[in-house]
């Protein structure tokens, strides 16, 4: 254990035990909570690392007791006595301190304190989160805040000794870096220097990491500060954490192994007492992810997968199933899914109300449901229009069992997907279905290359510009015309796969990498695929395309958010709960009370000046 005495203790708050009776010690650091029996004064004394009963008797120190008797909650004094064991009626087992107590001879305050806007003292009481915001250098001396931000240090801990260990270099990337398309706005920087140009903020340390490789340094990683201005939610800020790592002579299979070793070691160190649901991690490609679970991010803590109907239907080519939407659908060329919410058969009419707006909100026509009250006994809304022999294949192929609710989208796949996919993890939580102690990491890769952007008429990568093709698949890297300046949505290019691999979590995305291009050609035949020229590829890319032209070994990494993983791990629904300073939904710093307008000397000192804000849907 380090050596943490200073003047102003010999001992923290939450190192004294029954082998330090008899000892003299002095401890500084807030009271936590001071009760007065009248000559007796107990102050229980906090500091990060605990908390330790401080006992001042008004015969044996009168002046310490005088002292003890004006303290108040949240003063900051320092306390010097003797440690004695408490009697065995007296100790407190809930504390790593509490067999013994100090008893002080002299108490010093060494700062008194406001009342506090909430209680610090009783880490279950209720606080709206703006106020905890706005205090949060006193939220974060309130125990459950301060035991997440221990367990993320933990975290970084074991992530820079596991990759210390395996021969990683750790390397610090710029901030101030050239605007490049990333998914979302950047922040931008005017420059005084350079009047009329601006930096921007890294998205990521993309480019930079490749250019490492290039570089040849081999392995590669960096606890990163990104910054991305897009709209906030749970786990979105627009500051955030990333671990960062790139290696060079790779294959997919040696990323994705090196990751998924890093990853249980690095869980196993932070959280020893969370078990891991299963190793290796379960891989599945987007097209599995997508069709089984909805989403490309899946909690497979749980079942509750969606299922494919349409055979039971008929499948748009035989007898009618009886219901007019299912055949529509059916006949369109679209899907009839379900899932199966167990144990909800009873659920009331107000229940499947709401289930069946939640569905309209995340994008489907209506929400169907059949109840399976037992053998051959199903009542809904639609039984009535479903022939028997659909109404049983239905049950056969959802497995559906006495007592479950049968829950039925008729739409586009990826529609049905999505809101199936939504629903599931909805009434998973719900019902409580998933272990809450476990953790569940998957693999998912096998993304498609591109996604087609109908707006702008043009090929989109569906994660980042320079994620590498399958190699089978780089012949499809082509328009059905033949000339990359006129694609459409039939080109072959729709159909490539990218060597993309996402890290999911209980529901989370946590990660994203891939093996790149490292190839000048191939990487300005993908860039013409997505609408840029020659020059504008230049002058966004100029220094990756130089770069490459000097030899660019085979690489690949990933980034994983360590505020997600931390959120996962302390078992927290936001990531605004296991960072220090988080901003608010609309990225407002309670606390410092920023953004704010800005001094007119500095905007005069960069030449820049206000002409009015843009409507929002300009902007967007």
């Amino acid at each position: 254990m380090a050596d943490l005495s200073t003047p102003y203790r010999t001992h923290t708050c939450g190192e004294l035990r029954p082998t330090h009776a008899g000892s003299a010690a002095r401890l500084s650091g807030w009271v936590h909570r001071r009760r007065d029996h009248g000559h007796l004064i107990f102050l229980d004394l906090r500091d990060r690392h605990g908390l330790t009963q401080v006992v001042v008797d008004e015969e044996e120190a009168p002046d310490a007791h005088a002292v003890a008797s004006r303290v108040r909650s949240e003063y900051v004094v320092m306390a010097s006595g003797t440690v004695a064991p408490r009697d065995a009626d007296k100790v407190n087992p809930r504390l790593a301190t509490g067999e013994v107590e100090l008893r002080a001879t002299d108490i010093s305050v060494l700062a008194e304190s406001k009342t506090p806007p909430f209680y610090i003292n009783e880490p279950d009481a209720p606080i709206d989160e703006p106020l905890r915001l706005k205090y949060r250098y006193l939220d974060i001396r309130r125990e459950p805040m301060l035991r997440r931000l221990l367990l993320r240090d933990r975290l970084v801990q074991a992530i820079r000794d596991v990759h210390h260990a395996n021969g990683f270099v750790e390397i610090e990337t710029p901030d101030l870096i050239k605007s490049t398309p990333e998914g979302a706005r950047d922040f931008i920087v005017p420059s005084r220097l350079q009047p009329g140009s601006v930096y921007a903020l890294p998205q990521s340390p993309q480019q930079l990491k490749q250019l490492l490789m290039v570089a040849g340094v081999d392995r590669y990683f960096q606890i990163a500060r990104c910054f991305r201005d897009e709209d906030l939610r749970g786990d979105r800020q627009p500051e955030f954490t990333q671990l960062d790592l790139e290696m060079s002579f790779v294959d997919e299979a040696t990323v994705m192994a090196f990751v998924e070793a890093m990853a249980i070691e690095v869980t196993r160190a932070t959280v020893p007492e969370r078990p891991i649901r299963e190793t290796p991690f379960p891989r599945l490609t987007f097209g599995e992810a997508t069709e089984r679970y909805g989403t490309d991010k899946p909690d497979v803590r749980f079942g509750m997968e969606l299922v494919d109907i349409g055979p039971a239907l008929g499948g748009g080519a035989g007898e009618p199933s009886g219901f007019r939407v299912f055949d529509e659908t059916l006949a369109a060329g679209e899907r009839v899914k379900a899932i199966v919410a167990p144990g909800m058969a009873s659920a009331s009419r107000r229940e499947t109300d709401e289930l069946t707006e939640a569905a309209r909100r995340h994008g489907a026509k209506g929400l169907a449901h059949l109840a399976v009250e037992g053998p051959g006994d199903v009542r809904g809304p639609i039984v009535k229009f479903l022939r028997a022999d659909a109404l049983r294949g239905i049950i056969e192929r959802t497995r559906a069992e006495a007592g479950d609710l049968v829950l039925i989208v008729a739409d586009r796949t990826d529609v049905a997907n999505e809101v199936l996919g939504r629903l599931r993890t909805e009434l998973g939580a719900r019902l409580g279905l998933a272990k809450p102690d476990e953790l569940a990491y998957c693999w998912v890769h096998r993304f498609p290359m591109y996604q087609w952007d109908a707006e702008n008429g043009r090929w989109d990568a569906t994660h980042n510009p320079f994620s590498g093709v399958v190699p089978e698949d780089e012949p499809l890297l082509v328009t059905a015309s033949g000339d990359p300046a006129t694609p459409s949505p039939a080109d072959p290019a729709g159909r490539a796969r990218a060597m993309q691999f996402d890290l999911a979590l209980n529901g989370w995305e946590i990660g994203g990498g891939s093996i790149r291009i490292n190839r000048v050609d191939l990487l300005r035949q993908s860039f013409a695929l997505q609408g840029y020229s020659l020059d504008r590829m230049r002058n966004l890319f100029g220094a990756m395309l130089e770069a490459f032209e000097y030899g660019a070994p085979p690489h690949g990494g990933i980034a994983l958010g360590i505020d997600r993983w931390a959120a996962v791990l302390a078992d927290q629904p936001t990531i605004r709960e296991v960072m220090a300073f988080p901003k608010t939904q609309s990225g407002s710093d309670l606390m410092l009370d920023a953004p704010a307008p800005p001094d007119p000397a500095q905007f005069a000192e960069l030449g820049l000046r206000t002409v009015g804000v843009p409507d929002r849907a300009t902007r967007d």
